[in-house]
């Protein structure tokens, strides 16, 4: 799969069997684990709290603190709560900090951790760990805010924003669907906006698959259509390997 995506740091020579670091930025916690090149954990998670409203620096030293105990990997993957672009954050809606617009987190991360690093959506990351690879595919996440990624043949289009947009009267997707909105509104009422959710997700983009993940997908007590699934948290570690796909670099 093609992917327009830029590489930070170093690219060695071909190993038949790279392993990744999965790194997922969330606007709760950071998680990390070490991936086989066919998606499969190697690693239990190491997860910690995220430290909102902090400087992007500190959110680098965070992350290299918390993978110290998983060992050798070849390459990073890092799904994030915004849209990104090349090795650079354009927006973090979840993370309180307005220092990461043009962030170049990729740079960052791969000079602290001596590997070759790409950067995508969170979303993005999730749903290439879930999708099956065939026709219009999309996915959300529900945590902290709400995350979007589409895919056609298993290629990831354009990020869009959706969470910013606008959902019901003056609440944004974020605040339709996110966190805050089941802790306001209850598990019932929330549900309710998930299934309207759904329903205009359809009319807007005519997918064939809908994937659901995200820290919230255990609130959700509707029966799912047949074109609706639900993915576990793993995908958003797990699908960071997609991003190498036809890459392999050298661990050092």
């Amino acid at each position: 799969m093609d992917h327009p995506l830029q590489t930070s740091g170093p690219v060695g020579e071909v190993t038949p069997d790279p392993v990744t670091l999965g790194i997922d930025i969330g606007g709760s916690h950071i998680k990390a684990a070490l991936v086989a090149p066919d998606g499969a954990l190697l690693t239990n998670y190491e997860r910690v709290v995220t430290p909102l409203g902090k400087p992007p620096d500190l959110i680098v030293d965070t992350i290299s603190a918390l993978i110290a105990p998983l060992g050798g990997f070849d390459r990073v993957s890092v799904g994030f709560p915004g849209a990104t672009r090349g090795v650079t954050v354009l927006t973090a809606p979840n993370l309180g900090n307005d220092q990461w617009h043009g962030y170049k987190l990729a740079d960052r991360l791969a000079a602290r951790l001596a590997r070759p690093v790409r950067l995508a959506n969170d979303a993005t990351v999730q749903g290439l760990g879930a999708i099956a690879g065939r026709g219009l595919e999309c996915t959300i996440t529900l945590g902290t805010g709400m995350g979007f990624a589409l895919f056609t043949d298993g290629r990831p289009a354009p990020h869009l924003e959706l969470g910013q947009h606008n959902a019901h009267r003056k609440h944004t997707y974020d605040q339709y669907v996110g966190h805050e909105a089941l802790n306001r509104d209850g598990a019932r009422k929330w549900n309710k906006h998930v299934l309207r959710t759904i329903d205009a997700l359809r009319v807007l983009v005519n997918f064939d698959l809908l994937y659901i993940g995200g820290g919230n997908v255990t609130a959700i007590t509707f029966a799912l259509p047949a074109d609706v699934h639900l993915v576990s948290n793993e995908t958003g570690i797990t699908g960071g390997v997609r991003l190498w796909d036809g890459v392999s670099p050298r661990r050092a």
